[in-house]
């Protein structure tokens, strides 16, 4: 049941409990099994009536459960049969013995035949253990305070004892908001009407007449607010009075929500005679002895059809985004912000545009790349860590002839042009900019300096106020508004105009489009203060909303797309920033610290899903977004406008200030300046590492090659690692060869580290008890490695904060702990007749470090990071699960790759297999979702990739791996896959290649093979940004290539990290694991069983220069073989 459902049958047990139907309110508590009534089960247990207390129980647990549901049902079963006992009625006592208790007998034989004893017994108080019982009412009383915990102790009770928090008559309030917004939508709305029925929707018009579809579906259906003088209420009218407005849960927090603490503590102990608490533990068959969070059910349960199972991941699923990672005890540091320190507050770089800027854009990968629009029309691209102008282009009218004479006229009266907007589509591969003079222009990046004119639209009559990116129907759109009260959506591959929306009456000052579930929607503003929201439909604005201030407002979604913030400035200068609540349309929260007259329209920013920041008063202002007081102000040394324009990068680790004199302020806090010293002197292409006096600026050619469609250019640009190795044609495109870069292009050399002095490198502590490293991983905090032996055993390592790391990251400057909780315990997997040595090892991790799921061979297990107890088993084999992966934007869903060709979609929540998927005739060794494409893909033994839809689960494309010509392997073997930052190019490592697929088409785009003498490759990774791919060979070589084309930048030899007596032995890497924030980080697991963490020396700060780009187009030749070390221009590229 989805979670909207569940919500449903909360919405009717208030109904039914407010209309007084008790008996029904508590059969579908028991039925959905969703909420448990304690005030109801303390009653019957009160009144005695113990058929109706089992059969209510039933509704939620059995049982043989856990040991807490046993427990439960003894102390039950035990009262009954007391109180039989206590009036004497020996054939009812006889009788609960037998049909109760005997079930425990196999549990406890010893103290079933004491408690058949008591039968013989005149009075059972002559029992030592029963000697304190007193009467029915203060036995059952003491009874109930134990069972309190026991449910309260209970994972399968977990989240449902607290019904949620619901304003009066809520279904109610919700069917009068449906009812208003269905008279919204009558042609011939009738200022009284006569709602009579629920049946079918409302229509004042005729009853065959033609009527706008069912809003259901709107996400924006909760917030329609009636038009000003429009309908009058329906309360009349219907048979509903009206509620107040209540605020209601969000969309994005439709999943359940975790527990908010620990369970009391409580006996789990065994089954006994004498009162509660009894204090050993019971050994539950299924249920490992030391669970105390969870208690799943095996995939074959009986109940899984039956009622919903307790949460999945515990203390995850449901949760938002920014959950803090796992800290351990004695490591101090986690990811949780120390607000004042976190503000990117120092001023790390000043640069001088030469214009004002009007509107900044960091790039979505490349987080130091800056986009600038200014007050005369220039845009320019800044690479800020070098403090580097790579592009300067002024305003100019790509094709005149195409423009509407009005605009044609205007620009010879007055050729004078502002930008109002730049922006970067979502994957960096275009972006956009708006001109105040009807003009939208797009342009692609190629990376570097490479910039080309892609699109010129003439958009709008007067200014185009706003320009945005989104994927209504799984195809890029570019959304555009403007001074003619339009809101328009162009299709970005080709310019054709999809929607135009009408309803402002005055003009649209900016949009904002989102998405909620599957449904696409767009905000708007205009300069009347409105607020209109909009669906790809044509069928007119859903709401209309008045924006505080009413005059200049924006509206941006935090970074989790959970919570959305408008921030506008009156024509008085009043601003406010408040945070809306969507269901209702009105303001959730308004935000202090505003100089009470703004000089200027004042912009903001949101950034971390925790904070808001604004450009007032000479400052930028910071509030923390659950906290309407101002937390900090800072001025950034000075020299801002009265309202500076303000842009985070993506992590909000760098932001753009715009300052006096035409500059622009960088600040950074320590992260950023981080960010910004790794890339201060990395050369982004070879003629600028090799040659300081290239001039700064790189005027863009005004023709540009506009023949070739955005999927192929976008197919071509993978972010940061500047994938843009095209295989296109290029006829329209002037090549750019120059004298410089083909001497350039000699002086580059391959990168060579054969010393141990020429890097950094790191043996962990090693654990005899592996003999191989299977698979590798970092946490996703960065300061652990987890790696999985192929005798099923887990070794976490652990670095620790102090003042010689203080960040308590890994690194290969300070040997980590091998931890271990002070229980001792292993993370051990299930090998139940399985040899590990044998099977095929696979984990995935929690994105806040706190579970591992792991399997190797045996039973899927669920492990707790912290204490490294086995949460539950499932999925015994076979088919024995060889892959995992959870799903981005849920973890109660695991993809699960089979050794018997399948994958199984697993919801861990209701401990059901979703979906079944075959494509694959051998074992599955890859998977990896796609939150952007909306797609699982998965590899395996047969050397196939398949794409699958991550909605419904059918299979979009397949295709099988290239193989390179007398290069088909001797046995099946793995193929690993893995997303490029951009979630739409894939890296695809069999041992015969390393390859870069573009997922929309399965084309590869690059190809890397090894030649024969070459020793096969053993496993590769993208480095954190993608920039990077590591790639390691069973002859224990090590190789970096620039992800861009694949293309050799160093070579790491055996004897850097291994003795010569090792390295001789045939120890080699078996898998290789990229350190999450610092790019050059990497970690390799070795078939000796070690674990070595390598890293650049620090004076390098990076693995060699990239390998200069060929020019003109990479060449459409299938690759030929090349050695591992072989220069650039002799490897083979696709």
């Amino acid at each position: 049941m989805s979670s909207l459902s569940r919500e449903l049958v909360f919405l009717i047990l208030q109904f039914l409990d407010e209309e007084k139907f008790k008996e029904t309110v508590h059969k579908l508590e028991q039925e959905s099994g969703f909420f448990f009534n304690m005030k109801y089960f303390e009653d019957e247990v009160h009144n005695g009536n113990w058929e109706d207390v089992e059969k209510y129980l039933s509704g939620f647990t059995k049982v043989d459960d856990n040991r807490y549901s046993m427990k439960i049902f003894f102390e039950i079963r035990k009262q009954k049969y007391l109180e039989a006992l206590d009036k004497h009625d020996r054939s009812k006592a006889v009788d609960i013995l037998v049909k109760d208790l005997k079930v425990f007998s196999s549990f406890n034989e010893e103290l079933f035949k004491e408690i058949t004893q008591l039968l013989t017994l005149e009075n059972f108080r002559e029992n030592e253990q029963l000697s304190k019982y007193g009467d029915t009412k203060s036995a059952r009383a003491i009874m109930l305070v134990e069972l309190k915990k026991l449910i309260e102790a209970n994972p399968l009770f977990r989240d449902k004892l607290q019904f949620p928090n619901l304003k009066n008559s809520r279904l109610r309030t919700l069917i009068n908001q449906s009812l208003n917004w269905q008279h919204q939508l009558c042609k011939n709305p009738r200022p009284n009407p006569d709602i009579k029925t629920l049946f079918v929707d409302h229509s004042c018009g005729q009853p065959n007449g033609a009527r706008a579809p069912s809003p259901a579906n709107n996400p924006l259906l909760g917030g329609v607010v009636p038009k000003p003088g429009g309908f009058p209420p329906l309360a009349a009218h219907v048979p509903f009075q009206p509620m107040p407005i209540p605020v209601p849960t969000s969309l994005a927090s439709w999943m359940s929500n975790p527990p908010t603490g620990p369970h009391p503590a409580v006996s789990g102990g065994p089954l006994g005679l004498g009162s509660p608490p009894i204090q050993a533990g019971l050994k539950h068959p299924r249920t490992p002895p030391t669970n105390h969070s969870l208690d799943f059910q095996p995939a074959d349960s009986d109940h899984v059809s039956k009622r919903t199972r307790p949460l999945g991941l515990s203390d995850e699923v449901g949760l938002p985004v920014n959950v803090l990672p796992l800290t351990f005890p004695g490591h101090a540091h986690s990811q949780n912000f120390n607000a004042l320190d976190d503000f990117p507050k120092s001023v790390s770089r000043s640069l001088s545009q030469g214009s004002s800027p009007m509107s900044m854009d960091f790039h979505p990968i490349q987080q130091t790349l800056l986009l600038v629009g200014t007050n005369v029309g220039d845009i320019a691209l800044w690479e800020v860590s070098s403090r580097e102008k790579l592009v300067q282009r002024n305003f100019k009218v790509w094709d005149l002839s195409k423009c509407t004479m009005p605009l044609q006229a205007g620009l010879v009266k007055d050729p004078g042009v502002s930008v109002n907007r730049v922006i970067w589509s979502p994957d960096g591969s275009l972006f956009g900019v708006a001109y105040s003079r009807h003009l939208v222009q797009i342009y692609s990046y190629h990376g570097n300096d490479d910039v080309r004119q892609h699109l010129e639209i003439d958009a709008h009559v007067g200014g185009v106020n706003d320009l945005a990116f989104s994927h209504p129907h799984k195809q890029l759109s570019v959304i555009t508004c403007g001074d003619d009260k339009l809101i328009k959506v162009w299709d970005a591959s080709t310019g054709t105009k999809q929607y135009s929306f009408e309803g402002h009456e005055a003009p649209v000052y900016s949009v904002c489009p989102h998405h909620k579930e599957n449904i696409q929607f767009i905000f708007s503003t205009a300069l009347d203060g409105k607020i209109k929201a909009w669906l790809y439909d044509n069928l007119g604005s859903r709401v209309d909303y008045d924006a505080p201030g009413r005059w200049c407002t924006t509206m941006a979604y935090s970074a989790d797309g959970t919570r959305l913030f408008s921030c506008g400035t009156s024509k008085d200068g009043e601003s406010h920033i408040v945070e809306w609540n969507e269901s209702e349309g009105a303001v959730k929260r308004t935000y202090q610290g505003f100089r009470k007259r703004s000089l200027g329209v004042v912009q903001f920013d949101t950034t971390k899903n925790k904070f808001l920041a604004a450009g007032d008063d000479f400052s930028i202002k910071f509030w923390d977004m659950d906290n309407t007081q101002l937390l900090t102000s800072i001025d950034a040394d000075g020299g801002l406008p009265a309202s500076p324009r303000i842009r985070f990068n993506k992590n909000g680790t760098l932001l753009a200030v715009s300052a006096n004199e035409n500059g622009i302020k960088i600040l950074a806090n320590a992260e950023g300046l981080r960010l910004l010293r790794t890339f201060e002197n990395l050369a982004f292409d070879a003629s600028r590492a090799s040659e300081a006096s290239k001039p700064n600026v790189k005027p863009m050619s005004a023709a540009a090659g506009g023949s070739t469609g955005l999927t192929d250019r976008v197919s071509s640009v993978v972010g940061i690692s500047m994938m843009n190795g095209d295989a296109r044609n290029h006829g329209d495109v002037k090549p750019r060869i120059t004298e410089d870069t083909n001497d350039k292009s000699k002086i580059w050399k391959l990168t060579e580290i054969n010393e141990p002095s020429q890097c950094r490198s790191l043996k962990l502590p090693e654990n005899l008890r592996v003999t191989k490293i299977l698979r590798l991983i970092y946490t996703n905090s960065g300061s652990a490695i987890l790696a999985l032996g192929s005798n099923a055993i887990h070794l976490l390592w652990k670095w620790v904060r102090n003042e010689h790391n203080s960040h308590g990251k890994a690194t290969a400057n300070i040997s980590p702990q091998l931890w271990q909780p002070s229980s001792g315990i292993l993370m051990t997997n299930d090998v139940t007749d399985t040899n590990p040595e044998e099977s095929v090892p696979c984990f995935a991790l929690s994105k806040n470090d706190s579970y591992v799921m792991s399997a190797s061979g045996g039973k899927i297990s669920l492990f707790n990071m912290m204490t490294f107890k086995t949460m539950t088993t499932f999925m015994p084999p076979p088919p024995a699960a060889t892959f995992l992966a959870f799903h981005p934007q849920d973890n109660n869903i695991i993809a699960i790759g089979m050794d018997d060709s399948s994958i199984q979609i697993y919801n861990v929540r209701v401990d059901e297999v979703k979906s079944k998927l075959k494509g694959h005739s051998k074992r599955i060794t890859g998977l990896a979702f796609s939150h952007i494409l909306n797609v699982l893909v998965s590899s395996g033994a047969d050397a196939q990739l398949c794409v699958w839809n991550s909605v419904g689960w059918e299979m979009e494309k397949s295709r099988f791996l290239q193989m390179p010509s007398g290069r088909s392997p001797e046995a099946p073997s793995e193929t690993r896959i893995q997303f490029h930052q951009d979630q739409i190019h894939l890296l695809v490592v069999h041992e015969t290649q390393l390859a870069i697929y573009d997922t929309n088409k399965l084309d590869c785009m690059h190809q890397w093979v090894p030649p024969e003498s070459s020793a096969p490759i053993s496993h590769a990774t993208f480095s954190c940004d993608s920039q990077l791919v590591y790639a390691s060979f069973v002859d224990a070589t090590v190789c970096i290539f620039s992800a861009a084309h694949l293309r050799l930048r160093c070579r790491i030899n055996p004897s850097v990290y291994l003795p010569s007596n090792v390295s001789s032995s045939g120890v080699h890497p078996l898998v290789i694991a990229a350190h999450p924030q610092e790019s050059n980080q990497f970690a390799l697991g070795l078939s000796d069983g070690s674990v070595h963490v390598i890293e650049p020396l620090e004076l390098e700060g990076k693995w060699g220069l990239p390998p200069p780009l060929e020019n003109g187009s990479t060449s459409n030749v299938p690759p030929s073989t090349s050695s591992v070390g072989a220069s650039a221009s002799e490897q083979p590229q696709r």
